[in-house]
């Protein structure tokens, strides 16, 4: 499967702010049909890729689909996996439909994708198996009306929903001392008070078993958008509307505002060590960005080992 010629991504690193900033040369820099949610680092087709996912809904506010933006950060190009259900609820049905959830935070673990589906637990969906979908039915999936043309699209489906006692409205990754990935992820609740939960699970294996809690806290922020963890060392990220979001880091007692700003309308974060970055992104039309934030800036050596021990 070929990157699509022509669809751009230009990195624009600010050196004002020592950050790498990634926008879009489209009309995803301002449309009000779709917004930017999740992020996740992982590999695809051998390569070192960029996940972010969307949603689509109606000027109205009804949902209509959800997708995933592959990103290629050395060759500038990115591709687009819409997220679909079998309609009779069997993974290998044919007959697919939009995924109707709101993609608020993602976890990538080699084919395995698993999405935040806020008060529905958490979706599992399949990259090893990515299905062709064309003309009405790629737009329909999409979110778009039937019309003319030849469209194309591409789709994953969702194989596995896994209930989680959490409100699940993000996703985020567990790393050890080391910077090695853990079959773990932090899953956490937005609320507009400082009640909202981080829980801990171990992610489940190829049986029927499902996410298994580990640990749950209560950190005391409003308004949550994001969190991962590296040993014992968190980061969490708070939107604050149309104001620039706030980093909170540090050990889970005693987590501590950082002076580095997130982007407008924050969202999800991912950390990324073998470039010592850590990403997040801002939904608002017009302010929307992918921000990497080196994390010396933040006060944290990522010590640049051996890159291939971290692949998931």
């Amino acid at each position: 499967m070929l990157w699509p010629f022509g669809s751009t991504w230009r990195p624009v690193r600010q050196r004002r702010r020592d950050t790498v900033d990634l926008r879009w040369l489209s009309a995803r820099t301002w449309t009000r049909r779709w917004y930017p949610q999740g992020i996740d680092l992982g590999e695809w087709q051998g390569r070192r890729t960029l996940a972010v996912s969307w949603f689509r809904q109606d000027l109205a506010g009804t949902h209509l689909a959800s997708r995933v933006t592959l990103v290629d950060l050395e060759r500038s190009r990115h591709l687009d996996i819409l997220l679909t259900v079998p309609r009779d609820g069997d993974g290998d049905a044919d007959e697919l439909d939009p995924a109707p959830i709101h993609a608020g935070g993602l976890a990538w673990f080699e084919d395995r994708l698993f999405v935040a589906a806020t008060r529905r637990g958490i979706w599992e969906f399949d990259l090893s198996d990515i299905r062709t979908v064309r003309g009405a039915d790629a737009q329909r999936l999409a979110g778009g009306r039937p019309r003319g043309g030849r469209t194309t699209a591409l789709a994953a489906v969702r194989t596995r929903v896994h209930p989680v006692s959490l409100r699940c409205s993000y996703l985020g990754r567990v790393f050890d001392e080391a910077g090695i990935p853990l079959p773990r992820v932090l899953i956490g609740e937005y609320l507009r008070e400082d009640t909202g939960r981080i829980g801990e699970f171990t992610i489940p294996g190829a049986g029927n078993e499902g996410f298994v809690e580990e640990d749950v806290f209560t950190p005391g922020i409003a308004r949550m958008q994001g969190a991962v963890r590296w040993a014992d060392r968190y980061f969490v990220s708070q939107s604050d509307h149309l104001r620039p979001g706030t980093l909170w880091s540090g050990r889970r007692e005693a987590l501590h505002e950082e002076r580095v700003p997130l982007p407008v309308g924050c969202e999800d974060l991912a950390l990324d060590l073998d470039a010592g970055l850590l990403w997040s992104l801002g939904e608002h039309p017009w302010r929307r960005v992918v921000r990497g934030i080196p994390l010396a800036r933040l006060g944290v050596d990522s010590g640049h080992t051996d890159s291939t021990e971290r692949r998931t």
